[in-house]
């Protein structure tokens, strides 16, 4: 496969999970603000900011930090390269450069995906069902996904389309995961505390999972096991790259020697670590640490499959 269409095939998925992954921050984050008194101190509006990297741009642009000027910047300003209007037409661009390789109903659903976010842009952020738009996101990325799954050969197009889906996802969550954990406070009120760990497993899809899987309240350990260690959670750390490994080795050629040895490195550290791992030397360098592997990996895809020879 041509290193150029493998890029477009890598970033058209990564471009749509981004938007997915945008739109469960923000939803949780727009229902934390509605009740005020869980956020006195504006930390959970400032957390998307966070995560993203983009705090200097928004202020710059918008100033006041609110929900709705933060609903504006990551939903609908295409100044912003990582908002949701932004993402979608990336994804769309990329898969029309790519439209033969494809099938036809990933095609449509991708494409009608960016005429609606077109029109909606139209109609402005005051217009939205903020709450429907975000279920609206979440759904046209599933419907991607299953189509992409559904009708495209299992062959290299395959491999490099959920290469890109895993290594945003595993981003995503760490970078989700270290913000909310430095919000929480060593003598964070209990009711605060269940309230901010809720709406993390809400996030990434995992509310329901956390339930099956330890029915208890949620707790610091048990939402970073989860998250990070658990393999069967298809959001967790672990999960996204165990995927990104099997991928790697399904990968006809001999090009991906570098990539496949770190992500299987970083894999068994996953695989076969423990909370104390976690905790040994802090959560949060723990995940620094593992933001930096996973962006060596990312950068080493780029070069062994993605940049022109």
């Amino acid at each position: 496969m041509l290193s150029r269409t493998a890029s477009e095939l890598y970033w058209m998925s990564r471009y749509l999970e981004r938007a997915e992954n945008t739109a469960r921050m923000l939803d949780v984050t727009y229902h934390m603000s509605l009740m005020p008194q869980l956020d006195a101190d504006n930390s959970e509006l400032i957390a998307p900011l966070t995560i993203t990297g983009t705090h200097e741009p928004f202020l710059a642009r918008y100033g006041a930090i609110n929900m709705s000027n933060l609903l504006d910047f990551f939903v609908l300003d295409d100044r912003n390269p990582g908002s949701i209007f932004s993402c979608i037409r990336a994804a769309r661009d990329n898969a029309h450069a790519v439209r033969g390789r494809i099938s036809g109903e990933v095609w449509e659903s991708l494409n009608t995906t960016w005429l609606e976010m077109k029109s909606l842009r139209k109609k402005g952020i005051a217009t939205l069902d903020v709450t429907a738009f975000f279920d609206w996101v979440k759904e046209r990325s599933h419907q991607v996904r299953g189509a992409t799954f559904g009708t495209i050969l299992r062959s290299d197009t395959l491999r490099f389309i959920r290469l890109g889906t895993f290594i945003e996802r595993a981003d995503n969550t760490a970078r989700i995961l270290d913000v909310k954990y430095q919000v929480m406070t060593e003598d964070e009120e209990p009711v605060r505390e269940f309230y901010r760990w809720n709406a993390l497993l809400r996030s990434v899809g995992a509310y329901e999972a956390f339930q099956e899987l330890y029915k208890q309240t949620p707790t610091r350990d048990l939402v970073a096991v989860l998250l990070i260690l658990r393999g069967e959670l298809p959001r967790s750390l672990r999960a996204s790259v165990e995927e990104v490994e099997q991928l790697l080795g399904q990968i006809e050629g001999d090009a991906g020697r570098e990539p496949r040895l770190l992500t299987a490195v970083q894999h068994a550290r996953l695989r076969f670590g423990t909370i104390t791992d976690l905790f040994a030397a802090g959560l949060h360098d723990y995940l620094e640490e593992f933001l930096r592997d996973i962006n060596a990996i990312a950068e080493s895809i780029h070069r062994a499959y993605l940049e022109a020879s």
